[in-house]
């Protein structure tokens, strides 16, 4: 690959083939003194005012990425945003040949030489580039360069993958005329080509990889497990049910379609769970709910596991989608009340001391609720009851956090004010999963209960 030179030594190289094809064809016979530039067509102008000489000017107008090498090496980074290659920078160059005649049809004669020498030299050939861009010697005291672009021999534009080719290109009517109005100069006859492509690319270190010693390859029948509904059980055995509160210490019924395999795993909330063989069938599959698992909305996904290697070890194959459910908190009573205030008609404040399965993490957001319980009568009731919400206060204090967090815990103590001396009944909402009620025959809700007195 080439260095950033190289977009200076492809110019360069080209105005050598340009002035050495003029030489060699005796041009100089026809039209006189010829002076092969590299300049802006405006700077031209200037130069040539005060005497009149044949030019031949190749002006590069343009720079493009190359479509076909643009993708080469990427992606360049890895996550860690270390470098992982040095994609080239792929270029085409675009020129104006523009020929200034001092005389009446020099500029003919050669706009004329310099397409053929171009349409003759349709490849710069390695040998072609090193010539022109010959180091300096020691022995005869320089090269053809200017002492200030002798620089040019260490682009290494021999020695890139792709050769560069010339190819002319065409402009309509109304782009030169707005190019030659942007150069603020006279339009003379010109010719468009373009050089593609030119290779930049850096020398950062970067990793790599050791060697494939070896490969292996497996083939084997594409199933693809897919995650239809999560239905729960309370206990081994018992019934399945649809739309029923899920809570720790339950199974997770995982119904769908295509889940049975070899080798199959449960992924619930992040936790990797290894069902037994006789809860799997293809369209359903049992699993108990981890105890590490935090109350709130949980995702599951189903892996079929393939083994590989030498020795064979297991590896992720197919996945299902992720399917969700909410793990519901669940208060064991008895509920503690301390440091209660306040008698009579008066509200009371208290400290409600809950224990909660599953456990609480340190960050999870925890909202109290009680509401009053009022039995049900016959006529109803025309009291209304009464109910509350409190949120819990942060487990990790942002004033002065602890050196390592507390970790999940089973208790909570939440503050509580204003509140009218009753029975009520208690839920928690942990992360917006709230805790569950439970019901007499009849069907009224009668627990978890805290009597404040």
């Amino acid at each position: 690959m080439s260095s950033a030179l190289a977009i200076a030594s492809v110019t360069a190289v080209l105005k050598d083939l340009l002035n050495n094809g003029l030489i060699d064809h005796n041009v100089g016979a026809s039209v006189g003194e010829v002076t092969v530039s590299t300049l802006p067509p405006d700077r031209v102008d200037v130069l040539d005012a005060a005497q009149k000489k044949s030019r031949l000017n190749l002006f590069m107008y343009q720079v493009t990425p190359n479509a076909g090498w643009r993708n080469v090496g990427l992606p360049s980074r890895n996550d860690r945003g270390e470098r992982l290659s040095n994609p080239p920078l792929a270029l085409d160059l675009h020129y104006l040949l523009t020929a200034y005649g001092a005389e009446e049809m020099d500029a003919e004669i050669l706009l004329g030489y310099g397409m053929q020498l171009l349409h003759e030299t349709p490849v710069l050939t390695r040998a072609a580039i090193r010539r022109s861009l010959a180091p300096p010697s020691l022995i005869t005291g320089g090269s053809g360069l200017p002492p200030e672009m002798q620089a040019l021999f260490t682009s290494e534009l021999s020695e890139q993958v792709e050769q560069i080719k010339i190819a002319p290109s065409s402009l309509s009517t109304e782009e030169i005329s707005r190019m030659w109005s942007a150069f603020q100069a006279k339009y003379r006859p010109t010719a468009v080509y373009q050089a593609s492509v030119v290779l930049i690319e850096s020398k950062n270190s970067k990793k790599s990889p050791l060697p494939v010693r070896a490969r292996k390859i497996y083939v084997g029948p594409f199933n693809q497990p897919v995650i239809q509904e999560i239905k729960s059980q309370e206990t081994a055995g018992g019934p399945i049910l649809t739309g029923a509160p899920i809570l720790t210490g339950q199974n997770l019924v995982i119904v769908g379609s295509g889940l049975r395999a070899d080798d199959v795993r449960v992924n619930v909330g992040g936790i990797e769970v290894t069902p037994s063989d006789a809860d799997i069938t293809d369209a359903q599959i049992i699993v108990p709910i981890p105890s590490a698992l935090g109350a709130g909305i949980q995702g599951v996904q189903l892996i079929h596991r393939r083994l590989m290697g030498s020795p064979p070890t297991p590896h992720r194959g197919v996945e299902s989608n992720v399917a969700a459910f909410v793990l519901r908190p669940r208060i064991i009573e008895p509920i503690g009340v301390s440091a209660l205030q306040g008698s009579g008609v008066n509200p009371r404040s208290a400290k409600l001391n809950l224990t909660v399965h599953p456990a609480i993490g340190d960050s999870q957001r925890v909202v109290l609720m009680l509401n009053e319980f009022i039995p049900i009568a016959s006529p109803p009731s025309a009291v209304a009851a009464e109910s509350y919400s409190f949120i819990a206060p942060g487990r990790i204090s942002l004033a002065s956090p602890p050196a390592s967090p507390p970790g999940p815990s089973e208790t909570i103590t939440i503050p509580i004010s204003g509140v009218k001396a009753a029975s009520y009944l208690v839920r928690i909402q942990v992360d917006g999963a709230e805790s569950p009620l439970g019901s007499d025959a009849t069907g009224q809700y009668v627990s978890p209960m805290v009597t404040i007195s």
